[in-house]
């Protein structure tokens, strides 16, 4: 037997029951439809997907009718749907539409409402927000038609999505190039929630681990990844949060977010403090380092047997009294022994509304995992026990205890 529930260890559907049109326009990019249909049916979507004829050179419906269990439309006559007008129902069913790729053809059409094929009146007939990533050739994208079109578009609050800078498939490098499918999946779940529970709030999450320098080359840190902070902020975008995301980790920053980099826990201690001016919650996920190198040489420290490096205690972390009083703030306890106890003591020397707590040295759970397992402690001494759990899982329980504490707070 063992005590790790899969129920709770898996990663949870963000896009479960959302109902999404993946239009494919014909650019030799349109492959990456593919990867981006896979990737948004594993988020728990339902995704029909339409490709244009010229599309159908590129890439064949079979790939997208395989991973999305649905039949492709392919032209204005198609009666797939209930309605036996595909155009019209996907339309109204849909709760976003993406075009990925957009070519300038498809770009121009819908600028000036031209209805010829089933993506335009797909398009032309909906409500839902649209999504729009163009790729082309650079000089096409740089035009003034081109841009033009996205002008209107973006008047008409489409979402147009890059395109980068990179290699193209002339051979040229210039701006052109599809904006990736993570970008597209980003964008996508920030889009659906902003009208979630935690709109009109602005959180700013705390992640990784600090590195306090010791000489040019070398620094002190700790094994913090950074996971659960991504995590608490890509949750937060899921559910309507404005966020500022302060990180020291190279993990894959989520769409949506305001990112700051920091190293140190003195810049990022700097930048806590001047983003929480006019922030409603701060969630200190990081792992901010104590110790710090009583003097920091100029050059690199050389290997002999005299050579010593002394620490000093320094509370570079111990900056709450600098922050408004008026903001909800949630710390994180990482400890390896007397878990509650030691929890307890920082809650009330951060004065903290609650203090996520966690072993670090327990199986699965803590630095580097995708899994923790914590006790979440409040001020009121209130405690509650959660059992190991998917990173993102435990993100939005967090967020939950959040919208507890704050409604208890307006009482």
């Amino acid at each position: 037997m063992t005590d790790i529930d899969d129920k709770y260890t898996s990663k949870p559907f963000t896009l479960k029951n959302k109902n999404i049109v993946l239009c494919v326009c014909g650019s030799i990019s349109a492959y990456k439809s593919a990867d981006l249909a896979s990737k948004l049916i594993q988020e728990g979507a339902n995704v029909n997907v339409i490709l244009s004829n010229s599309a159908q050179k590129f890439v064949g419906k079979a790939t997208f009718e395989a991973i999305t269990h649905n039949k492709a439309i392919l032209g204005l006559w198609d009666n797939n749907t209930n309605m036996n007008i595909d155009h019209v129902a996907l339309a109204h069913e849909a709760d976003i539409i993406i075009i990925y790729p957009a070519t300038a053809n498809t770009i121009g059409k819908l600028a000036m409402g031209v209805c010829d094929t089933p993506i335009t009146n797909t398009v032309l007939a909906t409500t839902a927000p649209v999504i729009m990533a163009p790729a082309m050739d650079g000089d096409m994208f740089d035009s003034f038609q081109t841009q033009n079109n996205i002008k209107i578009l973006r008047e008409k609050k489409f979402e147009i999505i890059g395109p980068e800078n990179g290699r193209l498939a002339s051979g040229l490098i210039g701006k052109g190039r599809l904006s990736e499918s993570k970008t597209i999946l980003g964008i996508t779940r920030k889009i659906l929630g902003k009208n979630g529970d935690f709109q009109g709030e602005k959180i700013v999450i705390t992640a990784g681990g600090t590195r306090q320098p010791i000489d040019p080359v070398r620094y002190i840190t700790n094994k913090s990844s950074g996971k659960m902070g991504h995590f608490i902020a890509e949750a937060a975008i899921d559910r309507g949060a404005e966020v500022v995301l302060i990180t020291t980790s190279n993990l894959i920053t989520p769409a949506g977010a305001e990112i700051i980099k920091v190293d140190t826990a003195e810049s990022m201690e700097k930048a806590i403090i001047s983003a929480t001016r006019d922030a409603n919650i701060l969630i200190m996920a990081a792992a901010i380092s104590d110790f710090t190198p009583e003097k920091i040489s100029n050059s690199k420290i050389k290997k002999n047997h005299d050579t010593q490096i002394n620490l000093i205690l320094k509370s570079v972390n111990d900056f709450s009294n600098k922050i408004e009083n008026n903001i909800t703030k949630i710390f994180f306890a990482a400890e390896s022994e007397n878990l509650e106890e030691n929890a307890k003591i920082k809650l009330k020397s951060k004065n903290a509304d609650f203090i996520v707590a966690n072993n670090i040295v327990e199986k699965n759970s803590g630095f580097s995992y995708d899994t923790n397992k914590v006790t979440i402690i409040d001020k009121n001494g209130d405690k509650t026990k959660l059992p190991l759990m998917h990173k993102l899982r435990l993100a939005n329980k967090i967020l939950d205890k959040i919208k507890i504490t704050k409604k208890d707070g307006e009482k």
